[in-house]
């Protein structure tokens, strides 16, 4: 079996994206094959001009922290959200979009980035995804 690692991206949080294309791309970067599986909020990143929105976790303070941590990631020379999305996908990344979310929250396919969706689909594939994964993650 191929080493795998699949993560659910359920939040739109700036910091909690980032971490899940980090993770995502540091496991394509050990050679394992990695998806990133977005729903409900995480699905609101992947719309146009996504990225550039949603709050930090903790300590947004009316996005001020938002702008604190930006400034200090520049500061440390780290990669974008756009940057990281677009290494993810050249590295192999398979980003999907669960099409059941995106009915509820009223989401359309012309609405998301297809330069960066894999596909459109339902838990099914996420599972399929997860049974063959050896690292599996909620973010």
């Amino acid at each position: 079996m191929n080493k795998k690692a699949t993560i659910i991206v359920h939040s739109g949080e700036m910091d909690k994206v980032y971490s899940a294309l980090i993770v995502g791309i540091g496991a394509l970067s050990m050679g394992m094959e990695a998806s990133l599986y977005f729903t409900f909020w995480g699905l609101q990143r992947l719309k146009k001009g996504g990225l550039k929105k949603g709050p930090l976790s903790k300590m947004n303070m009316l996005g001020l922290g938002k702008l604190m941590v930006k400034r200090k990631m520049r500061q440390a020379g780290a990669a974008s959200l756009e940057k990281l999305l677009q290494d993810f996908k050249e590295l192999g990344g398979k980003i999907l979009a669960c099409d059941m979310t995106m009915e509820i929250m009223g989401i359309k396919k012309e609405d998301l980035r297809d330069d960066v969706v894999s596909d459109y689909c339902a838990v099914g594939t996420y599972v399929n995804e997860a049974m063959e994964s050896t690292i599996t993650l909620f973010i």
